[in-house]
């Protein structure tokens, strides 16, 4: 390949450009400096500024959610990239592929605690898929097509490349290499075949399987060969949190969300099963409860395409490494060759149960006592009224549950939240970059009224670049999630969880004149009976971001629930109050 003089900033936007990156979310700084020079040129990428570096990273994040593709985010060194933390842990928890550009002080100033002089590299290691250190402007194209490669293969992670500013401002050739040169990593082995027929002995076995869909069949994408596997199954499954609209919501084998406030009969069908079958899920400690009482009865086969997940927390009877699509296509077609043969499924008692119990403690919410809102109703309207085909953003909390509870996922890609490391402030800037990556579909942040004052400085960011997206305040003036915790586990002593946004408060600060200050269109919600007609208006606005104030009850508490530390056994589906177990199957 022929090459060109250039600077090593050059070479980094070119070397971006080749990678098939087309937009970047940053903020400069002197270290990082001599690389926005030449993006002001940058043909084939966009960059976005945003207010802070959090705001960026979590941008990267959403954009990457919502397309499947490589997130990018930018920041100088020290502070602006101590700032980033916090977004590459949330990436890297949730396997989302990121690469975070950050410069750092030119190579022979490292060490000598030089001005804005931060070991991010350091730093990062415990919370990233892998991170380099350039120091010399020769290996950059290298670094990039290495770093967007890692991020995106196998099970996608963060990738930060740390650039020292001497490095951008040397002269080099730039030669887009054709080789990766990483002759140690193999990120996709293929499910073994032996382990493929184990499981499908063990499924027509089975008298009650279920299958645990997680956040890795949507990152593998996966769903179209996972739905085939499940529908010649006849078994029922459950989704994770990541792993919402993994399958479609309508599916008549959907049990709903599994966990600490999943439905009862997910929650129930994974306790009483004789098999799990997991794709892309890692019996995160919400789902499990009490590991040692976790389905107690069930075998589990285990498929992901990190081998390090497999029985880290429950031992797997049948592992298999590979990716989603492989693997379950691999499952399908042994199942179909099997039953071709010989078909003893008999699945009539443990639907019948299971059944019964979707029937009997389906979702649902009861009036406040305070005659305030019920978040719930405005959750499932905004769903309902803006339809399937949008994308669904959360921040952390009580509003995060009750979103993932009562929206209907169709599609995998639309319901994007921070599910691993639980970012308080993710959902503004994720819904900002997944509209970037989506601008075609309704994007709804759907933020708590504390979560939305830790990064809604983007708002700006949005008015600026034109990015209208929609973001519902679920605002019951408080920290809610802690708040509901402290009503059940601490004798409601409600200690600094009073944030005086919404009823009967000085509404500091006034979310309505926040989003005209910003040059949002503000709306505010009191009353039931104005539900629909303020989401509908806020549907009606697409030329600038809508805030909507949706003041709510703070008594509201997300159901059912397992507490922490306990068995799945013992879920509530309200306080004190748990289901009425029919005979065993």
């Amino acid at each position: 390949m022929t090459s060109s003089r250039v600077t090593g900033a050059q070479s980094l936007i070119q070397s971006l450009e080749h990678a098939g990156a087309d937009v970047v979310f940053g903020l400069p700084g002197g270290a990082i400096l001599p690389t926005y020079d030449p993006l002001l040129d940058a043909a084939h990428l966009r960059h976005i500024l945003v207010r802070h570096e959090q705001g960026a990273g979590h941008a990267a994040s959403g954009y990457a959610h919502a397309t499947g593709e490589v997130g990018v985010c930018m920041a100088t060194s020290g502070p602006g990239a101590t700032n980033l933390i916090t977004a590459i842990a949330d990436a890297q928890m949730d396997s989302i592929p990121l690469v975070a550009i950050t410069g750092q002080v030119g190579s022979s100033f490292i060490g000598t605690d030089a001005f804005q002089e931060a070991d991010i590299v350091g730093m990062t290691m415990p919370v990233t898929k892998h991170n380099f250190l350039v120091t010399d402007a020769a290996d950059i194209p290298l670094t990039i097509k290495q770093a967007f490669h890692i991020a995106s293969t196998g099970r996608p992670g963060a990738v930060l490349v740390d650039v020292t500013k001497d490095a951008q401002q040397a002269m080099t050739d730039f030669v887009w290499p054709d080789e990766l040169g990483l002759p140690g990593y193999r990120p996709s082995p293929r499910p073994h075949q032996r382990q493929i027929r184990e499981a499908i002995s063990l499924l027509l076995q089975a008298k009650r399987p279920v299958f645990l869909l997680g956040g890795g069949v949507i990152r593998g994408r996966a769903s179209e060969q996972v739905r085939e596997l499940v529908d010649l199954s006849g078994a029922p499954f459950v989704t994770t949190l990541m792993g919402r609209g993994a399958l479609p919501d309508s599916h008549p084998a959907q049990l709903g969300m599994p966990g600490m406030h999943g439905s009862v009969a997910a929650v129930s069908a994974l306790q009483r099963a004789d098999l799990i079958i997991a794709i892309g899920a890692r019996f995160d400690d919400r789902v499990t409860g009490r590991l040692d009482s976790f389905a107690p009865h069930a075998a589990v086969v285990h498929c992901d395409i990190d081998a390090a997940e497999i029985s880290k927390n429950r031992t797997a009877d049948v592992p298999i490494v590979g990716e989603a699509r492989d693997i379950a296509a691999g499952l399908a077609a042994e199942l179909r060759e099997r039953l071709a043969e010989r078909d003893d499924r008999d699945y009539e008692a443990w639907w019948s149960f299971l059944s019964n119990l979707r029937e009997s403690y389906p979702l649902g919410w009861t009036q406040t006592a305070d005659g305030f809102t019920a978040p719930q109703k405005v959750i499932q309207r905004l769903g309902e009224i803006s339809g399937p085909e949008s994308i669904f953003v959360s921040g952390v909390g009580q509003h995060q549950m009750w979103s993932a509870q009562f929206i209907d996922y169709e599609r995998p890609n639309s319901w994007i939240n921070s599910g691993g490391l639980g970012t308080m402030g993710y959902s503004v800037p994720a819904a900002m970059g997944a509209k970037v990556g989506a601008p075609d579909r309704t994007v709804w942040a759907i933020d708590g009224d504390g979560c939305f004052q830790m990064t809604n400085q983007e708002l700006a960011t949005c008015v600026i670049n034109e990015i209208p997206i929609k973001v519902a305040v679920i605002n019951n003036s408080s920290l809610g999630m802690v708040r509901q915790w402290q009503n059940l586990f601490y004798d409601q002593r409600y200690s600094h969880t009073d944030l005086n946004t919404g009823h009967g408060t000085r509404r500091i600060p006034d979310f309505v004149k926040l989003a005209d200050a910003y040059g949002c269109a503000g709306l505010r919600c009191e009353r039931d009976e104005d539900i629909d007609a303020t989401i509908e208006k806020a549907m009606e606005i697409d030329d600038r971001p809508v805030v909507v104030d949706f003041t709510v009850s703070a008594d509201a508490m997300v159901w059912p629930m397992v507490p922490a530390g306990v068995s799945n056994d013992e879920i509530q589906i309200a306080q004190g109050m748990t289901p009425e177990w029919e005979r065993d199957i």
